[in-house]
C-alpha cells in the first residue's frame, strides 16, 4: 500500500512539474483589445413606450429610436504558475469605455454604456478585477473576478465590454477527452456596469422580484472523437430554481468536402428551496442540423419550450439554444420555433477572412395564460396566441496578414416583429463594430 501511494504521489508530482511550463514570469501572457461599436435601434409600431426608449423621461419626450456609439479598451494579464507541487498564479483585467455619441434622449435597451439611478446616460466606464489561481497537475482553482464559459453560467461579450463574474471555479483536465468543472458565484458584472459589486443577473425575472444570491454548478464535456462531444451540467440558483443541461454535437464527414452535423441542447428547470420566483417547471430543447459543402453551410433549427414560464438563465451568455438570436431568445411559455440559416466563407472566392450569413427564425404557439400571477414572470405580460419572427444578416472581415493583422470589422442587421401576445419589442437594429487586438501571444 505504501509503495502504491508513493508511486501515485510521484506520478502526480511528475505531471505537476511537467505542467509548469516556463514558470510564473516566463508563461505570463498579456492581451489588449480595442473595440468601437455603433448601434442604432428603431422601435416600431409605438413600442417606444415599452422600454425601448429611456423610461425615465415623460412619455411625450421619448423618441422612436435608441442610438449609442462607444469606444472600449480591454486589457488582460495572465501569469504562469510558480514552481512546485502546487503552483500559484494571478489573473487580472481592466476595462475602459467612453461614449462617442449618445445622450439622455437616445439611451434605451442597447446597454452599451451605463445609466445613473434615474436612467440617464453616463459618459464612461472604468473597472477591473483580480483572480488568484492555484494548480495541481492539470487541475486549476481560480478565485475572484473572472470570465466563465459553460452552458449554464457564461460570460457574454456581445456589446462594448465583456461580462465578468465573482466567485470560484475549479477546472480539471486530467484526462485528454474529459473536462470537468465545479463553481460557486455570488455576483456578476454586466457589460455596461461601472463597478463590479453587483448581484447575479437573471435575465427575465422581474427586477423587483426576490431571487437567490448564490449560483452553484457542476458538470463537464467529454470529447470522444473529433466528430462527437457530450456535455452535462447541473446548476442551482439558491432558493429560486435548479437547472439540468444536456448537450451533444455530432458531425458525419461526407465525401468531397461535405459534412452533416447535429447540435442538441436540452435544459430542464424546476423551482427549489423557497421558490422565490414562484413555481417553475420548464423543459426547453433545440436541435440544429447543418449541411456543409465547401465554403457553404445551410442549417435548419427547431426549438420547443414546455412550461408555463419562459426559459430563464443566470448571466447574459448562458443560453446555448439553437434559436437564441440577436434580438430574441424565442423562449416564451409553450413557444415552438424554427430557423433557416445560411453561412459562407468567402476565402474560396479570393477573400480570406471574409464571411457572410443570414438567418430567419419564426416562433408561434406562445401561451402566457398560465403564468403564475404572483410569480416573478407575470410582469412580462405574455398573452395567448403569441407569435413573432426575426431575420438577421451579418458580415465579418478579419485582416489575415500585414501590420493590421487581426483587425476585424463586423456589420449586423436585425429585425424583429411580433404581435401583442409575444410581449417583446418590434425593432430594427444596425450594429457596426471594429476591433483590433494586440498581445504577447
Amino acid at each position: 500500500m505504501r509503495r502504491f501511494c508513493g508511486a501515485a504521489l510521484a506520478m502526480l508530482g511528475t505531471s505537476a512539474l511537467a505542467a509548469e511550463g516556463g514558470g510564473f514570469v516566463e508563461d505570463t501572457r498579456w492581451h489588449v483589445l480595442q473595440r468601437s461599436v455603433y448601434e442604432h435601434r428603431s422601435y416600431l409600431h409605438g413600442d417606444r413606450s415599452n422600454g425601448g426608449r429611456n423610461a425615465s423621461l415623460p412619455r411625450a419626450r421619448r423618441s422612436d429610436y435608441a442610438q449609442e456609439w462607444g469606444y472600449g479598451v480591454m486589457g488582460t494579464l495572465a501569469s504562469g504558475f510558480t514552481p512546485g507541487w502546487i503552483g500559484f498564479g494571478v489573473d487580472a483585467h481592466a476595462s475602459l469605455a467612453r461614449s462617442l455619441d449618445g445622450d439622455d434622449l437616445r439611451v434605451g435597451k442597447i446597454r452599451m454604456l451605463p445609466v445613473d439611478g434615474a436612467g440617464y446616460a453616463q459618459d464612461g466606464i472604468a473597472r477591473g478585477g483580480v483572480a488568484l489561481k492555484a494548480r495541481i497537475s492539470a487541475t486549476v482553482l481560480t478565485v475572484g473576478e473572472q470570465r466563465v464559459k459553460t452552458p449554464v453560467f457564461s460570460a457574454s461579450d456581445s456589446r462594448l465590454l465583456p461580462e465578468t463574474m465573482r466567485g470560484w471555479l475549479l477546472t480539471s483536465r486530467e484526462f485528454d477527452t474529459l473536462t470537468l468543472q465545479v463553481g460557486r458565484f455570488t455576483g456578476s458584472t454586466d457589460r455596461h456596469a461601472r463597478g463590479t459589486n453587483h448581484p447575479l443577473i437573471v435575465n427575465y425575472l422581474d427586477p423587483k422580484s426576490p431571487r437567490g444570491d448564490v449560483f452553484d454548478f457542476a458538470g463537464g464535456t467529454w470529447k470522444g472523437s473529433a466528430s462527437l462531444s457530450l456535455t452535462a451540467y447541473v446548476a442551482r440558483l439558491k432558493d429560486t430554481w435548479r437547472t439540468g443541461y444536456l448537450g451533444a454535437h455530432y458531425t458525419v464527414p461526407l465525401p468531397e468536402k461535405r459534412a452533416l452535423s447535429f447540435d442538441l441542447q436540452v435544459y430542464r428547470s424546476k423551482d427549489t428551496g423557497r421558490a422565490l420566483a414562484g413555481p417553475v417547471d420548464n423543459t426547453t430543447a433545440s436541435l440544429m442540423t447543418s449541411y456543409a459543402h465547401g465554403p457553404h453551410r445551410v442549417g435548419l433549427g427547431w426549438q420547443k419550450v414546455a412550461g408555463d414560464t419562459p426559459f430563464d438563465y443566470v448571466t447574459r451568455g448562458a443560453v446555448w439554444l439553437g434559436n437564441a438570436a440577436q434580438l430574441s431568445d424565442f423562449n416564451a411559455p409553450h413557444e415552438r420555433s424554427w430557423q433557416l440559416r445560411y453561412e459562407v466563407d468567402a476565402a474560396r472566392w479570393g477573400a480570406p477572412g471574409l464571411s457572410l450569413g443570414a438567418a430567419y427564425i419564426r416562433g408561434s404557439g406562445i401561451d402566457g395564460s398560465r403564468v403564475p400571477p404572483r410569480g416573478g414572470y407575470a410582469w412580462l405580460g405574455y398573452g395567448q396566441g403569441g407569435r413573432h419572427w426575426e431575420r438577421d444578416l451579418w458580415l465579418r472581415y478579419t485582416v489575415q496578414q500585414g501590420s493590421a493583422k487581426g483587425l476585424a470589422f463586423l456589420l449586423r442587421y436585425g429585425e424583429h416583429r411580433n404581435n401583442k401576445a409575444q410581449a417583446e419589442l418590434n425593432t430594427r437594429q444596425i450594429r457596426v463594430a471594429l476591433e483590433y487586438p494586440i498581445g504577447s501571444d
